[in-house]
Order: C-alpha cells, then structure tokens, then sequence
C-alpha cells in the first residue's frame, strides 16, 4: 500500500488545504458539527459556502474564526454576547441580528375566521 504524504499544517495546526467539510472544522475546533450549525446562528461572521448539495465548506480562515470563538467561549468564558461584543472589538461584522419582520395578516381571512367563530358560538348557544 502506497504511504500518502501528511498535508502540511500552520502554527494553529490548521492543515494548509482550501476547504473543510463540517465534519473536519468540527474536530480541528474540538467541538460537535451541530455545535458549528449553532454558531451560524449567533454569529453572523461565521458564513460558510455551500455546495449545491449544501454541505457546509469552511475556508481556513472561517477555522481560525471558529477557534477564536471557541477560545472566547470555553477558555475565557463569555456569553455569546460578550464574545460578539469582543469579535466586534476585533473588526468582524458582528452588528445586531436584523429584526424578525412582523408576519403579514390577511383581514379578510380573520373577518372570515371571526364569523365563522360567532356563527358557532350561536349554533352552541340555540
């Protein structure tokens, strides 16, 4: 069996590649995938590309972000906020979630909805 060559790796013992499936960000960060699906969440820095399949592709730069969080919130201990506030402090875009916008409401279906309530509340009450 042919020996494969090890791919060489940076000081933070990143390996020097171009991208990393979810599962390989994952163990470099020492965490869970679904712990970098949350992250996504909270932190709106941490954008990774995805294929057509939606994989999730880390670039090396995302895998020193994700370590840079990791570090905030389990060596240093800060609520996620306060790891924003610190990543902000670093110059990541880490600006308030944009506001949820309010759902559209249909008036006509709740006058329908409202009758049709009334027309059983008077069925019950005869």
């Amino acid at each position: 069996m042919p020996r494969r060559t090890p791919v060489p790796v940076d000081a933070l013992g990143i390996p020097e590649k171009p991208f990393f499936k979810i599962g390989e960000a994952a163990r470099l960060c020492a965490v869970k995938p679904y712990v970098l699906r949350y992250w996504e969440t909270e932190f709106r820095s941490v954008r990774p590309q995805k294929t057509k399949s939606q994989q999730r592709l880390y670039r090396k730069k995302d895998v020193e972000l994700l370590l840079k969080i990791r570090h905030l919130l389990y060596d240093n201990r800060f609520t996620i906020e306060g790891a924003r506030a610190k990543l902000r402090e670093l110059g990541h875009d880490e600006g308030p979630k944009p506001p949820v916008p309010p759902p559209e409401i249909d008036r006509e279906h709740l006058r329908k909805i409202k009758q049709g309530l009334l027309d059983l509340i008077r069925i019950a009450e005869d």
